[in-house]
This record gives structure tokens, C-alpha cells and sequence, in this order.
């Protein structure tokens, strides 16, 4: 006699645990807790043997018949359905294990934090992965041709991110040649891709030149009523002129207030090469306003919503439109073509020296090979007397007009 929905519902929990049969080997095992698990008997080289089709209500008594009778053809053709069963389970955890996603997180972990890369750029390549993921992160590793690549890079580079796509094209290959490492991969389709995605165009941010309007907007600065970080922010952006993410992700732990001295390393700079910024008075006294607000450690400009993350990225910029400069006129970027530009234009400073504070690299090749150290020395001065006329500008006292400055 088979069996009945209506009798599997109606099978109570007993001390023990029992059996009732539906046929052809099959059978529900009510436990005395009261789950009813669905099983076949059968006989594989001489020995009986039972394969578990899974629990009652949610494998229906149709689905467990069919179940069955796929595990008989199995048997049939003479397979084991049980050791089949666990083939196909030791497959799925490879692939799974296997997968871009997958191996992705395992060359970040093993690869990058275990050789100790910085934060920043650990950050970065877990972005990069998250990116491509929703398009081939499920998929195994060896299976990614170039067109699949290609194909998740152009959806980045549909949403107009053009610089993102290349650096998620570059991370992607990075990825490839460590699961070839592993032997988990064969090829890099990463490489047949260099050249196919549209380059970025080169970006100019806003940026005041006129020294009278530098002035305004620093007296503006003062002004600003918003979150007291912010507002530090702001302050301290014109005097250090670095790039905004290297602010955003400055730490307490690199600076040396005591030599007056930040200390940025290479994972956190464009270059990655590590960059030493000399601190004048006046920025050393802004930190030091900042310090009752985020001085316990880490970030120095973290986020409002946790001291974990540092501070968004539009944070400084929002500032600025908030305080009526628009787009065209200022950015935080721009701070360093301001800094750039006025710093030429004194005649005070050797332009190189300029150029290491900015922590760009030499263009001319022969420049930079007759290049003589760092320009230390005369960087701190050069901090120093930046600041100095900052303050100048900020106090609406007498403009210099920088072109017509002798050296000192």
C-alpha cells in the first residue's frame, strides 16, 4: 500500500523513532521530535544502502517518488546514487570556491592584507571586486572569457565612470595571474582587453588664482556654521595642499606634531611613493583645535556616522557650493592648482621644490635625474611662508602681486 498525503500529515511523534514504507524502497522516518525525513533503501555492490530525499512538508510525497525514481535509473545504469550524489556536492563547494567572486576575496586577503598593503588601497580593490561581481562574480574563474569582462567593464563605463572601468580592468588582472599562480586559471582575459576601453579625459578642478578672491573665500571659510569638522576641513585644505582623499584618509597615528611633520604612506598617495608634508604654526594650531573632536585616534576627518570611515568624499566640495562657490569656481582639488600657481608665480621657491610638495614625480627625465634630494629645508620654509600669507589674504591686508616678487 502507498502512501497518502493525508496519512504522512496525520503520522504522530512516538518515543522512538519508526518507518512507514510507500514502496519501491521508499519510506518517511518520523523521529520523535516530529520531523518526517523522506528515504530510500536500495542495494549497491552487495550492500544496502539509504539516500536521505530530503524533509516533509517541503519535499512534497510527489517530489520524493520522483526523486526515487531518478536515484533507480541511476542504480539502473550502475551508479551509485549515493556516491553520485556526493561527487556532485564536492563539484558544487569547488566551483563555488572557485568562483571571480570567490577568488577575488582570497587574492585581497592573502595577497594584499596579508603583505600588509595600506587600508586605503585594500578599500579600494574590495570596491573594485564589488563592482564587477554582480556581472561574472558567481561564475567559475576559468570561465571568464574577454567578451564576459568586457561586457561587466562597459556597464561601468555606460554610467559615464570611465577611470573606474580601467582600474576595475586592471584589478581584474591582478586577480587572473594569482588564480593562474594557484593553478585555478589558465589565462588572463584581462590583458586582451588593454586598450579596448574609452580613455578618461583628463580633469582641470576649479580653482581660485586671483589672490583677492583666495582671500574672500578663506574669510568665507571662517565664517562657515555648518559641523565643526567640516569647517576644520576647509581651513586646513589650503595650507597642506594635498589631494582630497589623502586628507579624508589621514590618521592621527602619521603625524609627528612634535617636528611638525605628516607622515603620508606610499599605499595612501597616488604615486605610491610615501610623502612627508612639513606642518607650518598655523596648521599645527588648526589640529590642535581639532583634536576635542576626533583626537582619540584614527581617521582625523572621520565620517559623522562612524569613526570607522573617514570622511565622504563630497564632503569638503558640498561645503563649498553651500557657501555659494559654484562648481566652476572652486573644488578641494583645486586648492593645489591654486598653491601651484601662486607658489611659481612668487619667484621665491625652486620650482622643484614645488613639485615635491605637490608629490608629483619629474616629467623631464634629465630634471629629475640632476634633481638633489627632497628640498626639505626649503619645503618647511616654503609651508611656512604659505601660510603666512594666507593669513595675509584672509585678513584683507595688502595683496603682493606674486609675478613681480624678487627672490629673497
Amino acid at each position: 500500500m502507498t502512501l497518502t498525503a493525508a496519512e504522512i500529515k496525520g503520522f504522530k511523534p512516538a518515543a522512538k523513532a519508526y518507518k512507514r514504507a510507500d514502496g519501491k524502497g521508499l519510506y518517511v522516518e518520523i523521529a520523535p521530535s516530529g520531523s518526517k525525513l523522506w528515504r530510500w533503501k536500495y542495494r549497491f555492490g552487495g550492500k544496502e544502502k539509504r539516500l536521505a530525499l530530503g524533509a516533509w512538508p517541503e519535499t512534497s510525497l510527489a517530489k520524493a517518488r520522483e526523486l526515487r525514481d531518478q536515484a533507480r535509473r541511476q542504480l539502473n545504469e550502475g551508479e551509485d546514487p549515493a556516491l553520485r550524489r556526493k561527487k556532485a556536492k564536492a563539484t558544487a563547494q569547488f566551483e563555488a570556491a572557485n568562483t571571480f567572486a570567490a577568488i577575488g576575496a582570497e587574492y585581497i586577503e592573502k595577497k594584499m592584507v596579508g603583505e600588509g598593503l595600506a587600508k586605503r588601497t585594500i578599500e579600494k580593490a574590495r570596491w573594485h571586486l564589488d563592482l564587477l561581481s554582480p556581472a561574472i562574480g558567481k561564475m567559475p574563474i576559468s570561465d571568464v572569457d574577454p567578451q564576459m569582462l568586457l561586457a561587466a567593464l562597459r556597464k561601468l563605463e555606460a554610467r559615464g565612470t570611465y577611470e573606474t572601468a580601467k582600474k576595475c580592468r586592471g584589478f581584474a588582472s591582478r586577480l587572473f595571474r594569482f588564480a593562474i599562480w594557484k593553478g585555478r586559471a589558465e589565462h588572463d582575459p584581462a590583458a586582451s582587453l588593454k586598450g579596448a576601453l574609452t580613455t578618461p579625459k583628463a580633469k582641470h578642478y576649479a580653482a581660485i588664482l586671483d589672490p583677492g578672491k583666495l582671500g574672500e573665500l578663506l574669510r568665507v571659510v571662517d565664517d562657515y556654521d555648518g559641523h565643526p569638522i567640516t569647517k576644520i576641513a576647509l581651513q586646513i585644505t589650503p595650507h597642506v595642499f594635498v589631494r582630497p582623499g589623502e586628507l579624508r584618509h589621514a590618521e592621527w597615528e602619521e603625524f609627528d606634531l612634535e617636528a611638525a611633520i605628516w607622515r603620508i604612506p606610499e599605499g595612501k598617495m597616488k604615486a605610491r611613493r610615501a610623502h612627508a608634508v612639513p606642518l607650518s604654526r598655523q596648521v599645527l594650531s588648526i589640529l590642535e583645535e581639532l583634536q576635542p573632536h576626533s583626537g582619540g585616534g584614527g581617521y582625523v576627518f572621520p565620517s559623522f556616522y562612524t569613526p570607522k570611515r573617514p570622511m565622504s568624499e563630497n564632503t569638503v566640495n558640498g561645503a563649498l557650493r553651500r557657501m555659494g562657490f559654484s562648481k566652476g569656481e572652486a573644488t578641494a582639488h583645486g586648492f593645489r592648482a591654486t598653491a601651484s600657481t601662486l607658489l611659481n608665480e612668487s619667484g621665491k621657491w625652486n620650482p622643484d621644490a614645488i613639485e615635491r610638495a605637490l608629490s608629483h614625480g619629474h616629467s623631464d627625465a634629465v630634471r629629475g635625474a640632476y634633481s638633489r634630494g627632497n628640498y626639505w629645508e626649503e619645503r618647511v620654509q616654503m609651508a611656512q611662508w604659505w601660510s603666512d600669507y594666507l593669513d595675509q589674504l584672509r585678513s584683507g591686508g595688502v595683496v603682493i602681486r606674486l609675478d613681480t616678487a624678487q627672490n629673497d
